[in-house]
């Protein structure tokens, strides 16, 4: 049985009045809205005579309730305006329920209003609606939080706790109102990218969440089952070797909004349920895709904020381009001192422990290049920048270099401590592509869960040729955390994931 407090306890009842005095309040209808609360406040004057036959919908906010008017305030997508309800004027002759009883006893803060009116500004400066209409749209069962302040102007019983606030987004977005525009900068980052990408003449496709294999990355996968084939798939861990096989059918260039799953742990940077963008271009390197990052995530700060300047906590962040740019050893020797170009593996391994890095016995060298760089150096960085020329061990996907023995053509972007892209000139050499993920078969064996597997299907497609190809993930979530200024992977997702909720026992 569901447990009720007493004020939902007198939501319920109020609904019950409603009902028996003949008002729907959950009605069937389509109010037709002709302006917004932000609209009005911010284009009416004193004197104007525009917005003289207004509609507006939203939540009921607030209300202070003076004999036969009142004051009360509107929520809309947009903001919030004052509103003045008079019951003589939305009450004309005899039946003065819907004021009287259904306004001033039974409507509840957070319940959906439909107002029809008249803009006007008050006798101390205020622009408000002076309502003609009013109708419920839909009634409000449960309270909202309401924040209060003290004597001393201290504020409690706000819905700040992160838990609830995640939990409970629907209210969140209510109570908290300036959160919707983090996710509205989040939305034009999408087109900004979209309409760059576009723009080039780059094809948005679509490629499979269920794979039989998972690839593209290492991590570890989310697994499932379908019934009807009697077979194992996989949640995807990236879209890499799916878009790549569009490259070898003869696109020129695709890309995809992905979201993708990875069986890990969490933390403010990583959501097992995150998105990516996977760009993929024939006939050009690593070097053409970084200048293609830079001008890119440039345009994305201009759009968003008007300048390549973005303020993320302590820092302005500037994407002007050019970025600064290290080789991985060049970046590792930089912060650490350490020249690790010529290291084997036990070399490295000693080094990573002098550096007090946790490393253990299933890591191969790129693994181990990757937690030194990892903990040593990712950390320092703060403006965008490019880290070049990896280790081949550490990229299995990645063309070899081609004047560097042992290193690829790889790059990442580093900003705001924390990795935002990855790129590679790909590799298309299958014979190659084979040795590599043998490699990481082996690697398994030792223990190492995010080791890739190997796909025939892929090497499949390589051995029918796929031309040189640039190919580029940036994480959306990273990015959006810097381009809004969160702290918290969980700040700029809508639904994060949270474990199980806390049921309360009933007394």
């Amino acid at each position: 049985m569901q447990h009720l407090s007493e004020q939902e306890i007198v939501r319920r009842d109020n609904l019950n009045k409603l009902t028996e005095a003949g008002i729907n309040a959950f009605p069937s209808t389509t109010f037709e809205v002709n302006a917004t609360t932000k609209e009005i406040k911010d284009n009416f004057k004193e004197g104007d005579t525009t917005y003289q036959e207004v509609t507006l919908a939203g939540r009921l906010m607030s209300r202070r309730i003076m004999g036969k008017a009142s004051f009360a305030e509107l929520q809309d997508s947009e903001g919030r305006i004052q509103i003045y309800i008079s019951r003589d004027d939305i009450c004309p002759g005899d039946d003065k329920v819907l004021y009287n009883d259904a306004f001033k006893k039974w409507f509840d803060l957070g319940d959906f209003i439909g107002i029809k009116g008249y803009a006007f500004y008050t006798q101390v400066g205020e622009c408000s609606v002076h309502v003609t209409e009013l109708t419920l749209l839909s009634k409000s069962l449960k309270p909202l939080p309401v924040v209060k302040k003290d004597d001393e102007g201290n504020v409690y019983d706000a819905f700040t706790d992160p838990e609830q606030r995640y939990r409970q987004r629907y209210v969140d977005l209510v109570v908290n109102s300036h959160i919707k525009d983090v996710f509205v900068k989040r939305s034009k980052m999408y087109n900004s990218m979209r309409e760059y990408l576009n723009n080039k003449g780059y094809l948005e496709v679509e490629t499979p969440i269920l794979q039989p294999l998972y690839g593209g990355a290492a991590a570890r996968p989310f697994t499932t089952h379908h019934n009807t084939l009697d077979m194992k798939l996989y949640l995807r861990i990236a879209n890499e070797l799916y878009l790549k096989r569009l490259v070898v059918g003869g696109f020129d260039g695709v890309y995809e909004f992905s979201k993708d799953f990875r069986n890990e742990g969490m933390s403010r940077f990583h959501n097992p349920e995150f998105t990516q963008i996977e760009l993929y271009v024939a006939y050009k390197d690593y070097e053409w895709m970084m200048n293609l990052v830079e001008e890119m995530v440039e345009k994305v700060a201009i759009d968003l904020h008007g300048t390549t300047e973005v303020q993320v906590g302590d820092n302005i962040i500037n994407f002007q381009r050019p970025w600064k740019r290290y080789t991985m050893y060049e970046a590792i020797q930089h912060f650490t001192g350490i020249d690790i170009s010529d290291m084997d593996e036990d070399q490295l391994r000693k080094t990573a422990r002098e550096l007090h890095v946790p490393v253990d016995n299933s890591m191969g060298k790129g693994k181990l290049i990757d937690e030194i760089f990892g903990e040593k150096c990712e950390g320092n960085i703060i403006q965008p920048t490019f880290i070049t020329d990896y280790p081949v061990e550490m990229s299995p996907l990645a063309k070899k270099h081609a004047t560097k023995p042992g290193l690829v053509e790889r790059f990442e972007a580093i900003c705001n401590k924390k990795e935002i892209c990855n790129a590679f000139s790909e590799l298309n050499d299958p014979i190659d592509q084979r040795q590599r993920f043998e490699s990481q078969l082996e690697l398994g064996k030792r223990g190492d869960e995010e080791a890739m597997v190997l796909d025939e299907d892929f090497l499949r497609a390589l051995e029918y040729g796929m031309p040189p190809t640039a190919g580029l993930g940036i994480g959306m979530d990273r990015l959006a955390m810097i381009m809004t200024n969160q702290n918290s992977i969980q700040d700029v997702l809508f639904f994060p994931q949270m474990k199980p909720e806390k049921q309360e026992k009933p007394e």
